[in-house]
């Protein structure tokens, strides 16, 4: 696996909730939201498009109360919740096309995957693939501090936003943080771009106002020093945006959605996917596995990989990369993780323990804008695991 050199430049990105792929998240898992809520066994897997004035879903959806589910509705409130209920926006709640094509899951895949049915007495992996998770101990949330900013940033401007305090912002907006690592760690901010949807203002008021938001934000993070640059509305203008400026799909931001390119990732998404599908729940265990790790103190950073097959609940794999600053030799975390006596990788028990099923104060809706990590709402983020891991590396 690839080493960063101690002393770099990094650089993440974040994309607000009214960026067209993210409008597209929101509403597969707003669709799933709805769908767990009535049939906890259902199986979802819903994608979502948007362009000018248009949303279509498609798909596969099997839920015992899907005919009480009404996902063009589910649709509109997402989009009028953001921010696009105004026609001028060229993309409104309450006039776009609505197009559905969702149809019930194959029965192939759902005989491998449900609880007592096909080859195997317990549930098996949705797919097969491999899931990364990553901590690393440079910010509270133990999370990398390019993305955890950059997040920080445009969820402070959506708030601005909505309370009408900047009234000129439009819901279309993405940041990106680069920081200075000194010796592995972060040591100041050298830049930050933000690209911000707004109505016709001038550019220096643009600029003055964000300039004065993002100070604000990344005052606590000790890393604003001297020279940094600030890149606002570097094309001058950002009038014309969200899903009439560029098409949407759900799944398109995974890199924003996990660790601004930090560690590695599998390539599956999250939005739009019930927990069956281990690229999004394993993905979130990984996180949860490698955030202990790091909470413990036996590893500054950690990434954690685990791999399946189709329908086979027991892991292929499970790697433990401490990047040079684990207390213990990496095969001996790998060995505590992968006993079973702390974690469990298989699907059903792991969906069990994070209570995937039967959300309680978050939705899955919520992780489809400003990051899936680092979250304190999640239970993936919990770290009541330290003194078990802290016992078995004794």
């Amino acid at each position: 696996m690839s080493k960063i050199s101690a002393d770099h430049v990094f650089t993440s990105e974040s994309v607000s909730e009214g960026h067209p792929d993210k409008v597209c998240d929101q509403i597969s898992d707003a669709i799933l939201d709805a769908c767990l809520a009535q049939d906890s066994k259902c199986r979802v897997a819903c994608e979502t498009l948007v362009t000018t004035n248009l949303v279509v879903n498609a798909g596969e959806i099997t839920c015992s109360g899907w005919s009480q589910i009404d996902p063009e509705a589910i649709a509109r409130d997402v989009v009028h919740a953001i921010g696009y209920d105004r026609e001028e926006l060229k993309f409104c709640s309450k006039t776009f096309e609505y197009i559905c094509r969702l149809h019930e899951q194959s029965a192939d895949i759902s005989q491998g995957v449900t609880e007592g049915e096909g080859l195997f007495s317990e549930q098996g992996a949705g797919d097969q693939g491999m899931m990364f998770g990553y901590a690393s101990d440079e910010t509270e949330a133990l999370m990398p501090a390019p993305v955890y900013y950059s997040h920080l940033l445009l969820d402070e401007l959506q708030k601005l936003r909505k309370a009408g305090t900047i009234p000129y912002l439009r819901p279309d907006s993405k940041s990106q943080v680069s920081i200075k690592y000194v010796n592995g760690m972060p040591d100041h901010i050298t830049a930050v771009v933000i690209s911000h949807q707004t109505a016709d203002v001038p550019l220096e008021q643009i600029q003055a106002d964000l300039k004065a938001v993002a100070e604000k934000v990344l005052a606590s993070s000790g890393l604003l020093k001297d020279n940094v640059e600030y890149f606002i509305n570097p094309t001058g203008k950002f009038v014309i945006g969200g899903p009439h400026g560029d098409a949407g799909l759900t799944g398109r931001k995974i890199i924003v959605d996990t660790y601004g390119g930090v560690g590695s990732h599998g390539g599956g998404a999250f939005s739009g996917k019930d927990p069956s599908k281990v690229d999004r729940s394993a993905a979130y265990y990984a996180r949860y596995v490698a955030k202990n790790i790091v909470a413990s103190g036996l590893a500054k950073k950690c990434e954690v990989q685990v791999a399946y097959a189709i329908g086979v609940a027991k892991p292929l794999s499970i790697n433990v990369d401490t990047y040079g600053t684990g207390k213990l030799e990496d095969s001996a975390l790998e060995a505590i993780v992968a006993s079973g006596k702390i974690f469990d990788f298989r699907p059903a028990a792991l969906i069990a323990e994070l209570g995937l099923l039967h959300p309680k104060g978050w939705s899955y809706r919520e992780t489809a804008a400003y990051g899936h990590f680092g979250r304190p709402q999640f239970p993936w983020e919990k770290t009541d695991k330290v003194d078990a891991l802290k016992a078995a590396a004794k």
